[in-house]
């Protein structure tokens, strides 16, 4: 199914490709840098350089594959693109990311850009957030 997804993208299915695109797939958590794609592709045993991870990575954002997102952390973070909208909270305690989806949010959003004279054609919304504590 890779080779299929890269050549329908007009990407070659090359080896480093191949791994980078079975790693994002296959990985946990789902958001990840560059970084810590290339530390699970060395650990795999992969003989991969952390140049050629950034270089896929931006193909993969150019063809459509991956989605780059720049959470407060101050670092990029992909995913690979489902085709299906989502929001994001992020923790501000553990940077763990979580995916969520709202009617009402999606409602609210399109009514207010209404209200204002405009048509809503695309939006990112990212909650940062952290645990709830007892004494609150």
């Amino acid at each position: 199914m890779e080779r299929q997804d890269l050549r329908k993208a007009g990407l070659k299915a090359t080896t480093p490709r191949l791994r980078i695109l079975e790693a994002l797939r296959d990985g946990a958590p789902q958001h990840v840098s560059a970084e810590d794609l290339y530390r699970r592709l060395t650990a795999a045993g992969e003989e991969v350089g952390l140049a050629t991870v950034y270089r896929v990575l931006a193909q993969f954002e150019q063809a459509g594959l991956v989605i780059r997102h720049h959470f407060a952390s101050g670092h990029s973070v992909y995913e690979l693109d489902s085709g299906k909208h989502h929001d994001h909270m992020v923790c501000v305690e553990t940077g763990d990311v979580t995916e969520f989806t709202s009617d009402d949010i999606e409602r609210l959003q399109r009514e207010t850009a209404r209200r204002h004279g405009y048509e809503l054609v695309d939006h990112s919304l990212v909650l940062y957030v952290r645990p709830l504590r007892d004494d609150r």
